[in-house]
């Protein structure tokens, strides 16, 4: 593959580094209690790397289910210094499988914090809610939050979906898109937040908004659940908060001046370059994309702002005639993280310090989240299908060896 952009790769290099240098070495404050500064914000989200599944993993095994080392993942966590971990816990469907997932996400949690006492570790409770959620129990606290008769009784699958059958079996057979204004649904998700609040997590992504909210134009439903999670979080949580955030292609959430969320997020959305094969760039307006459009208002920590900071991701969802030209929100066939994963090793790191500078020039307010662990769908069981940004070594043989421009990145922390 060619390069991404017009000018040779080393000048770039040399240009990056050079503005690089040029940034005076600011003191990094990464201290909140019960609510969060926005110059605390962003300290995290400048430093935020989105590890699928990382709490996943057992650290008293020697080797997780995909070949790698849980401690060389912990390693690249800690030797980074990154400060905001997403996606490190989470459920796609799978309802069942969260007491497991947290009997082992708890020590590793506990082995970060001792390690360092100041990374938010995200989890996700995604636009998603299956069949299997039926064998899940109500915990009696759930019931007297939502002040509900006390009773012996599981979640309801169907007492969660849209009534007009809308998104049902969106995601396959029982597999559907919840509707936030139903109760059933919103206990659910406080649930599942207050499950990740008493593990030691500081940070919930809440998925698609705008798929579970077609029953809540002016979103009390959404203010009711996250009203009582924010609550749960200010008696529970490791420091009294909870950050929230969500995918927001239309900018974000705002409801007579109030966010609905402590930050902002959305996929990268990457265009092709047509006339060059396999080469993207961004662009202000392509597809959905949230560039320069995050909307402003009172955060939930009562500060405002014009338009609320923002992360970018490389985004997973799969292929589509892999290696062809197409439209958004496929780059050249397939998603974003596998788009990239694709591309010869010196180029992925070209690309990524290209991002990294066309977002600080284009809209400082955003933040591009590193890419540490993250599902691929190459379209093909030849190619890799898993991506980590770990150098490659015996603890972690399938690397990308992305780690060291991530680190060049980032700098060093300097404390206040």
């Amino acid at each position: 593959m060619n390069s991404h952009l017009n000018v040779p790769w080393l000048t770039r290099l040399l240009a990056t580094v050079l503005c690089l240098l040029a940034v005076p070495a600011a003191a990094q404050d990464f201290r909140f209690d019960g609510s969060i500064s926005r110059p605390v914000l962003e300290n995290y989200l400048a430093r935020s790397i989105s590890f699928t599944e990382l709490l996943h993993d057992d650290l008293t095994q020697p080797r997780n289910a995909r070949g790698v080392d849980p401690h060389d993942n912990l390693r690249l966590i800690l030797d980074s210094k990154a400060k905001f971990v997403g996606r490190a816990l989470m459920l796609w469907g799978r309802e069942t499988n969260l007491t497991a997932f947290l009997l082992t996400a708890k020590p590793y949690i506990e082995a970060i914090h001792q390690a360092d006492p100041d990374m938010v570790l995200q989890a996700a409770a995604f636009e998603i809610v299956t069949r299997p959620v039926d064998l899940v129990p109500v915990p009696a606290s759930v019931l007297r939050a939502f002040d509900q008769p006390a009773t012996n009784r599981t979640f309801h699958y169907d007492d969660m979906l849209y009534t007009n059958g809308r998104f049902v079996n969106h995601w396959g057979t029982n597999s559907s898109v919840p509707d936030m204004s139903r109760l059933e649904t919103r206990m659910w998700f406080y649930f599942l937040a207050s499950s990740y609040i008493d593990a030691g997590i500081e940070a919930i992504h809440f998925g698609q908004v705008g798929l579970m909210d077609k029953n809540d134009p002016g979103h009390a439903h959404w203010q009711d659940m996250l009203g009582r999670v924010r609550a749960y979080a200010h008696e529970h949580a490791r420091r009294h908060f909870l950050l929230c955030d969500a995918h927001t292609p239309t900018g974000g959430y705002v409801e007579n001046g109030k966010l609905l969320f402590d930050f902002h997020a959305f996929p990268l959305r990457i265009a092709e370059v047509v006339e060059h094969p396999y080469q993207g760039v961004l662009q202000v307006g392509y597809s959905d994309s949230i560039f320069t459009k995050s909307k402003g208002g009172i955060t939930p920590s009562g500060w405002s702002c014009e338009h609320l900071p923002y992360l970018v991701e490389f985004d997973n969802f799969g292929s589509n005639n892999p290696g062809k030209p197409g439209k958004a929100p496929f780059i050249w066939g397939w998603d974003e993280i596998t788009w990239f994963a694709l591309l010869p090793e010196q180029e992925r790191n070209e690309w990524l310090r290209y991002a990294w500078k066309w977002l600080r020039d284009t809209d400082p307010i955003g933040h591009l989240e590193m890419h540490g662990s993250r599902i691929l769908r190459p379209g093909s069981r030849e190619l890799p299908q898993w991506y980590w940004a770990n150098a490659r070594s015996e603890a972690c043989p399938v690397g990308f060896n992305t780690e060291a421009t991530i680190r060049e990145l980032w700098g060093p922390v300097h404390a206040p």
